[in-house]
């Protein structure tokens, strides 16, 4: 019986671990144009299904709120598409000194120019149960953002130029993020009473929608030609990515949670995830277009596969601890502002 109870709790962890193993035994199943079609049903289907969750679960006045967190946002984007690219600019120019193939290290720089992804940052912040509304318009506005300001950091860094489809990629976005979220805002309206009684499972929903997400992506990884390549290097890259990550997510969390900073606990649970991760949903178009022609885009491109199920990966394992700290907090919290009688 405690063990039956044990597995319920980590279902998510032992979930990650076995769509790895199947995504490693059969990527064929997983990959773009495999069986699944997960460039329709991951990137439109899945993506969507996220969106509608959230806005069915989400009260309409958190979302308004969460829009005039004006602050919030500044962090956040400031963050992913202006420190996080010098950052590893700066990085990158101690990583020059060593044997790792210049490519890789390209493809590093690449991933620091990357917009925040529409759906792990907003999933993860979900199960912890920080401020989701702030996580979803950070996640789309970023998006957003990147599609301008991606292309033009990619030719600072790297001096590679490109005409981007503007109007296809955003209407893309459009119709898998701003749509369903409407629709859910809207259904919700006529659902409301029964939604607050019944309290359906949109964690558990997001949940199983990020293991699909995971198992696509390691498909995608796992049957990559590029990531064929000397075993020092790639190592050494892995190492790298989640040091970055790891680096990046405590920065955060030690900014936003410092004396007068402004932010709440659930705020700072949104911006861990949103400032830290990047989109391979719009990263790997954006490089097929930009770097067309080049005989080393699958090296360039390494980098971006591995970094997106990383930070998934490392985000899902650190879920328990962030989401103890968060509940910890929060009571504190509650107890300073309790007024003595």
């Amino acid at each position: 019986m405690a063990l039956f109870a044990r597995i319920r709790k980590e279902w998510f962890i032992i979930g990650i671990v076995l769509v790895i193993t199947i995504a490693k035994l059969e990527p064929s199943v997983g990959v773009k144009g495999g069986p699944l079609k997960p460039e329709v049903t991951i990137t439109y289907i899945a993506v969507s299904a996220i969106f509608f969750n959230s806005g069915l679960s989400l009260k309409t006045e958190e979302l308004t709120s969460a829009l005039m967190h004006v602050k919030l946002h500044l962090f956040v984007q400031s963050f992913t598409l202006a420190f996080f690219p010098v950052a590893i600019w700066l990085i990158l120019k101690l990583l020059t000194l060593t044997t790792i193939n210049q490519w890789l290290l390209k493809g590093l720089q690449t991933v620091g120019c990357m917009p925040p992804p529409v759906s792990s940052a907003v999933i993860l912040t979900k199960a912890v149960g920080g401020n989701e509304a702030a996580a979803i318009f950070n996640s789309a506005f970023g998006s957003f953002l990147g599609i301008i300001v991606t292309p033009l950091l990619l030719l600072v860094f790297l001096g590679s130029s490109s005409a981007v489809p503007f109007s296809s990629i955003f209407s893309q976005l459009f119709m898998t993020v701003v749509v369903p979220l409407i629709v859910g805002q809207v259904c919700r309206r006529f659902i409301k009473d029964w939604l607050e009684r019944r309290k359906p499972p949109f964690g558990a929903v997001s949940s199983c929608v990020l293991l699909m997400i995971i198992y696509t992506t390691f498909c995608d990884t796992f049957s990559n030609p590029g990531i064929d390549l000397d075993r020092f290097s790639l190592v050494l890259v892995v190492f790298i990515i989640f040091s970055i990550q790891l680096s990046f997510m405590l920065l955060t969390f030690l900014f936003t949670t410092r004396k007068r900073s402004g932010f709440t606990p659930a705020d700072t649970v949104a911006i861990m995830f949103c400032s830290t991760h990047k989109s391979l949903t719009l990263g790997i178009p954006m490089l097929k277009i930009v770097f067309e022609g080049y005989e080393h885009l699958s090296l360039i491109s390494v980098p971006l596969l591995i970094y997106h199920p990383a930070q998934i990966l490392l985000g899902s394992i650190l879920l328990p601890t962030i989401k103890s700290w968060m509940i910890t907090r929060q009571r504190a919290v509650k107890l300073t502002n309790v007024q003595p009688i």
